[in-house]
């Protein structure tokens, strides 16, 4: 299995490598884990992207946000249901509609009504779509200023509406209520009790040596993004080493407290269809019966110079993670990886 596995992740890193300056494939079977990397860093050395190498993750960040989430929920800190007003500071004009105000849970499953991007954001994206960091002017002040002139698209709950915004206010709200900042936030309810010591909002000295250059195509580096307060939305980095670990507590469960707040994320849906739905922080669908019927839970990320997909099937203890260093998705051939992987399990099952 071992050997077939690790074939198969270099047969991914290589595919994607064709058209990434770098990459790197990791698969999880069961208890077997194979890590591969293909292309280069793009770093002054240039070397070959590895377990270690730090990318940006982009909006994978907002599979971390909702499960710190549920794991203050968990533990009584939160309330799902409890309004987003709750935890901003006093006075903040947050829109409702309909009579119904924006909760925590809607926020984690892009239910709020709220708008992908920012108040002010999208005129900017569309008048200098080459503009670099683009989020860095996304203060706490900024933020709640255009919040309270935000009209909501429709009323929280009802439908689904892929929101940046709505996932970056979710991270500030949940700082703010826990009395720290965003990225200590996650080190102490997620990556410490998983030992994950590379997955952070601020690349420091020794990591950056460890840290890919992103890319807008081959041949154009990119800068990097920092996404200020809305950090919760996409501004985390990582490795596959670390991103393995969190893949696996959600196939095992992870640590006591972390394993409640697991099944909680999970435990909620919001249903778009007969066969696709949303968890806290998670993309789900089940995949025709004519292509298995396999689960599939994911998310994907993209920055300005990264792109980053993390996938997973509870049922056939799975998982797939693809990292690449320009902002051309990884999706495809790791979604191919995914589902390689769950129709040769159903075989030997049979």
């Amino acid at each position: 299995m071992a050997q077939e596995l690790a074939a198969l992740v270099q047969q991914t890193a290589d595919r994607l490598a064709e058209r990434q300056v770098g990459v790197v494939v990791a698969a999880v079977a069961d208890d077997v884990v194979e890590i591969r990397g293909a292309g280069s860093t793009g770093a002054h050395h240039a070397t070959v992207p590895g377990p270690g190498t730090l990318f940006e993750i982009g909006s994978v960040t907002k599979a971390f946000t909702a499960l710190a989430l549920a794991r203050l929920a968990s533990a009584g800190t939160v309330g799902l249901d409890e309004p987003l007003a709750d935890l901003l500071p006093a006075g903040t004009a947050v829109p409702s509609r309909d009579g119904q105000q924006i909760s925590l849970q809607h926020l984690a499953t892009h239910t709020s009504g709220l708008p992908r991007l920012p108040k002010g954001m999208l005129l900017q994206a569309l008048l200098r779509p080459s503009k670099p960091d683009p989020y860095a002017g996304c203060t706490a002040d900024v933020l709640l200023a255009g919040l309270a002139r935000t009209r909501l698209g429709a009323t929280p709950g009802k439908r689904f509406r892929y929101s940046n915004l709505g996932a970056g206010l979710l991270g500030l709200a949940l700082a703010r209520r826990a009395g720290t900042e965003y990225e200590t936030l996650i080190t102490r309810e997620i990556c410490a009790p998983l030992g994950m010591t590379d997955t952070v909002v601020t690349v420091d000295d020794a990591r950056s040596e460890r840290s890919a250059q992103g890319h807008v195509r081959p041949g154009r580096p990119a800068a990097p993004w920092h996404l200020a307060d809305l950090a919760g939305a996409g501004g985390l980095r990582s490795t596959a080493t670390d991103l393995v670990a969190f893949v696996r507590a959600q196939l095992d469960g992870g640590p006591a407290g972390l394993a409640e707040a697991i099944r909680l994320s999970r435990a909620y849906e919001h249903r778009r269809n007969s066969f696709t739905w949303v968890h806290l922080g998670w993309m789900a669908h089940r995949l025709h019966p004519r292509q298995g019927g396999h689960l599939q839970i994911w998310h994907n990320g993209g920055t300005g110079g990264f792109s980053s997909f993390v996938g997973f099937d509870p049922e056939s203890r799975l998982a797939v993670i693809a990292l690449g260093n320009t902002r051309r998705p990884v999706d495809g051939p790791a979604f191919d990886l995914l589902r390689t992987l769950q129709t040769e399990r159903a075989a030997t099952a049979n």
